[in-house]
């Protein structure tokens, strides 16, 4: 049904004056009743009625004209969501991250995102930098915070958004801890706590290397997954740690986080995407990015 009618109608309808309901439409009277008779033709009813030269709306002309209204105002909805659709102002967006993203990257991006666009959809998750390369290739996600391989991977576009250092997390409890910076090397007969390989392997292994560059192999007892993991053990006592700053907030009575005076490179923290994804919201944050 050609919406048009369905407008025409309703002005009709609110006016009971073919006359001035043409003026509203900006068409000539004997078109708009031309339109009018159309519209009742194909719906096989009559919408108006005189009675004593007053121009009324028949039973059926008001059960169409409550129907009618709904119509047109799902076809502006409709044409209004496709639009913002169009501008990546509705949608979702599927964005995965590793966790030392957690403390500030991530917060700020999507604080800034959701002033920005309030109505699009937040699909999040914590996933490793060989899950996210993956699932970005595969188009399963739109875009990823993580700590790029030693190699580039081909079919994906990178921006780095912040270099961080490493820090040593110590027990409050270590020989080591009233100190406000220290060496690598003081380190080295100390067992660690460190990042599984499958978690992280570019960090673990920029850590050992690191050791390694600095007189020793690093003697590692425990591994965990995740940073907090990590954090908890320290505080127990089993090893120390070197983690990529920022860090996350902890009792001082418990643990440390002490800066290291090497000279050492900075981990790079990436925005990933595929070009090959044209969706708006991916457009509309990484514009913001």
């Amino acid at each position: 049904m050609d919406l048009r009618l369905l407008e025409s109608f309703v002005v009709v309808a609110e006016e009971l004056n073919v006359g001035r309901a043409a003026l509203r439409l900006h068409l000539t009277q004997p078109s708009l009743s031309r339109q009018i008779a159309s519209l009742e033709r194909e719906l096989a009813v009559e919408l108006f009625a005189r009675v004593k030269k007053r121009f009324v709306l028949t039973a059926a002309g008001e059960s169409f004209l409550a129907d009618s209204r709904t119509l047109l105002k799902q076809a502006d909805l409709a044409v209004r969501d496709a639009q913002r659709v169009h501008r990546g102002e509705l949608g979702t967006l599927r964005l995965r991250f590793v966790q030392s993203a957690t403390f500030d990257a991530l917060p700020r991006l999507l604080g800034a995102f959701r002033e920005a666009q309030p109505d699009v959809v937040l699909d999040l998750e914590t996933m490793t930098t060989i899950n996210q390369t993956k699932a970005l290739l595969d188009g399963r996600i739109d875009v990823g915070l993580f700590r790029p391989l030693t190699k580039p991977v081909d079919g994906l576009a990178t921006r780095v958004i912040s270099r961080d250092p490493l820090v040593a997390a110590l027990s409050a409890k270590h020989p080591l801890a009233g100190r406000r910076r220290i060496r690598l090397a003081e380190l080295a007969g100390d067992d660690f706590v460190l990042y599984t390989r499958a978690s992280g392997p570019s960090v673990h292994d920029a850590i050992v290397g690191h050791c390694q560059d600095a007189g020793f192999t690093p003697r590692i007892v425990q591994e965990g997954a995740d940073v907090q993991t990590i954090v908890s053990l320290v505080a127990a006592g089993l090893g120390v740690s070197l983690l990529i700053a920022p860090t996350p907030p902890i009792d001082p009575d418990a643990v440390v986080y002490r800066k290291l005076s090497d000279d050492l490179p900075l981990s790079e923290l990436c925005v990933a995407w595929s070009p090959a994804n044209n969706s708006p919201v991916l457009r509309r944050f990484l514009q913001l990015v």
